[in-house]
């Protein structure tokens, strides 16, 4: 029986969802803000708990808290330890997961529908929820294993150049700040149960359901995982995100390969001049060959294997990221080629065809992003943690295509300022 729920989970995991769905909203008894998109085309259910309780929300010298926190969620619960807790998944053929970011969270539980399978994995997951029990051995060995991570992250060149790049562009900002060996190692288990009393609550909670339920079932589900939950206290607010003063940060290292990060706090969610940047930035550097940099940087001088562009928006202006890797000995003029590109950028802008490339991009591969249950989940968690409109999807394409030249240019302008650029360059001569 085991074995045969597990491969039609593994069926389900593959088949597509349905199109043209729609994300109902409400906010439960409990407080928790709900989202959910109903859909029997598959025997499934993915539910996903979010909460605003990323990194940025570490405290001050805890670094690596929020995320010490979410990985010893299913390190113990109630009376069941670690192992027991992994049996019961796999009895019931269900899989968990967790993820922690900057500002958000959480654990994703995908189970199969039927009633029995069903009401196990849930129960499973609102005892993780509510009650871990944050063993002392196991914080111990997580410590231990996370510490060597980070002492062997902290000798190579693209984890050095991301942390410096980070603390550059956030001075004095939660969102550039890197757990330490040494923050890690402070850590006790009154630090990890005193995080989850404060942050997650019912209140702080965002629960993003899609599959083969119906409304009623949904908000017994979403009411019953949070009603249990601490009282915790309301969403915290961040600092202001202040803009840094442009400087190149040489970091030395005995690679052969220079990393070069180019950069500056960008846009937040929801922010009016995220589409704009969103279509600008295919052209600039996240089209691939198609872009300016690509084609600049690696087809016409072969410095870069890849070289990319980004927005990444938070809750407050997350980074815009310039990227690339070369020989040493070429760093500088690699350097030079994708700080003209972009200044060239700022003052130009995309051209008309280089604007519709763009938008029939986006446009055209909406379907693919949003053509199984598992990417409409992380679009929907995405769209209710940071508040964005239920219409979100329905909206996509025509904010895309409603975007101008000039939009691109003056969200450019007014984003990407030359003041603020901060370059970091890790093993240079």
């Amino acid at each position: 029986m085991k074995n045969i729920l597990i491969a039609l989970f593994v069926l389900c995991c593959t088949a597509t969802a349905q199109a043209g769905v729609k994300i109902q909203h409400w906010v439960a008894p409990s407080g928790a803000r709900v989202y959910f998109i109903e859909t029997h085309d598959l025997p499934i259910l993915d539910v996903e708990t979010d909460f605003a309780a990323g990194s940025a929300y570490d405290p001050a010298g805890k670094a690596g808290l929020a995320a010490m926190t979410q990985d010893l969620l299913n390190a113990g619960a109630g009376d069941l330890t670690e192992d027991q807790i992994s049996d019961r998944l796999v009895d019931v053929g269900a899989r968990l997961s967790g993820s922690v970011g900057r500002d958000r969270a959480g654990l994703h539980l995908r189970t199969l529908s039927s009633a029995k399978e069903k009401g196990a994995a849930l129960d499973l997951l609102r005892l993780l929820l509510t009650k871990p029990t944050f063993p002392e051995g196991v914080l111990a060995r997580e410590k231990t294993r996370t510490i060597a991570a980070i002492r062997d992250a902290d000798t190579r060149p693209e984890a050095i150049a991301e942390k410096r790049f980070a603390a550059a562009i956030y001075p004095g900002h939660p969102y550039g700040v890197s757990a330490t060996a040494e923050s890690v190692g402070s850590l006790g288990r009154d630090d990890v149960v005193a995080f989850h009393h404060d942050f997650y609550s019912a209140g702080n909670a965002v629960v993003s359901i899609i599959g083969d339920v119906d409304r009623a079932e949904a908000e017994r589900i979403a009411q019953s995982l949070t009603e249990d939950l601490p009282a915790g206290q309301p969403e915290r607010p961040l600092p202001a995100v202040k803009l840094p003063q442009a400087q190149v940060i040489k970091i030395p290292h005995p690679a052969t390969q220079s990393h070069i990060l180019i950069g500056l706090p960008g846009v937040a969610r929801g922010a009016p001049d995220y589409f704009p940047l969103l279509v600008g930035n295919y052209t600039l550097g996240g089209g691939g060959f198609v872009s300016r940099l690509m084609k600049e940087v690696r087809e016409k001088r072969g410095y870069a294997y890849s070289v990319y562009s980004y927005f990444m928006p938070r809750k407050l202006d997350g980074p815009f990221e310039i990227g690339l890797q070369t020989k040493r000995d070429q760093a500088q003029a690699a350097l030079k080629v994708a700080d003209d590109v972009l200044a060239d950028f700022l003052k130009t802008g995309p051209t008309a065809a280089e604007l519709v490339a763009a938008k029939k991009h986006y446009v055209d591969s909406l379907a693919l992003n949003t053509d199984s249950n598992a990417k409409l989940l992380g679009y929907m968690s995405m769209i209710g943690f940071y508040g964005l409109p239920v219409t979100y999807l329905d909206d996509f394409p025509a904010k895309v295509n409603a975007v101008t030249a000039k939009e691109v240019r003056e969200a450019f302008a007014r984003h990407v300022k030359p003041e603020n650029l901060v370059t970091v360059v890790v093993a240079t001569d």
